[in-house]
């Protein structure tokens, strides 16, 4: 099947933006969204407990930044998404959250400049597996890898296949049986349409492997679920 493009991504959100702010209905596809998001900022702040500048990467109605501001308050934030409805969305509620600037930026992180050594935490949730070749990967990784402040973190949470074939459909089939208790048989269809369409998951093993090549200097495992999970570098 042919990948989405980039616009039809941008425009499935930009349709979204109402669900997408609330973390408790918004996220029902996305397995421990709620665990993930609480560990991964309870991470950030343990590893960079006064930082100063955050990037959220993809930040959608921004309730990762929210969560971190809510651990580290007023952060300056940087809020990265395809989507002008979602960043109109995110900054109007992260500047409620923090006397910080707050700067929001639309466009494709593959795309966008980035200041080096500057950015104390990186969120990137529900983000890359949108990214496809083994080589834009790289490129992404080492670019947040090069915007970190030393010390800083780049913290993860998306979806994810496993690297043994027989291993990752048994672990798919557990995620289909968890969309259909929550949907029926048609929810899970859909699921499973969009991600075919849109998204290219890689291991998580890949990506921390992927973490220490681009100079991560450690890597954490803060939760797995099935085909999600939480994870992250310092730098």
């Amino acid at each position: 099947m042919k990948k989405s493009t980039v616009n039809e991504i941008k425009e499935r959100f930009d349709n979204d933006v109402e669900r997408f702010a609330n973390l408790e209905t918004g996220q029902v596809a996305t397995m421990d969204a709620q665990i993930s998001l609480e560990l991964l900022t309870s991470a950030a702040k343990v590893i960079q407990p006064n930082a100063i500048n955050v990037l959220d990467i993809g930040c959608g109605a921004g309730n990762y930044t929210l969560k971190m501001l809510s651990k580290v308050p007023n952060l300056n934030a940087v809020l990265i998404d395809l989507s002008q409805n979602m960043l109109e969305k995110a900054q109007e509620r992260v500047s409620e959250a923090t006397t910080g600037k707050v700067q929001t930026i639309q466009g494709d992180i593959r795309d966008i400049e980035l200041p080096k050594n500057h950015f104390d935490i990186i969120l990137a949730g529900a983000v890359l597996h949108h990214l496809r070749e083994d080589s834009e990967w790289e490129f992404i990784f080492q670019k947040l890898y090069n915007s970190l402040t030393p010390g800083g973190c780049l913290m993860i949470s998306d979806l994810l296949v496993q690297d043994h074939k027989e291993v990752n459909q048994l672990i798919w089939e557990r995620y289909g049986k968890y969309l259909e208790q929550h949907g029926g048989i048609e929810y899970q269809q859909k699921v499973f349409d969009y991600i075919e369409k849109e998204d290219s998951p890689r291991s998580m093993t890949y990506q921390l492997d992927l973490m220490k090549k681009v100079g991560f200097s450690s890597t954490e495992i803060l939760h797995k679920n099935a085909c999600f999970g939480a994870f992250g570098g310092i730098k």
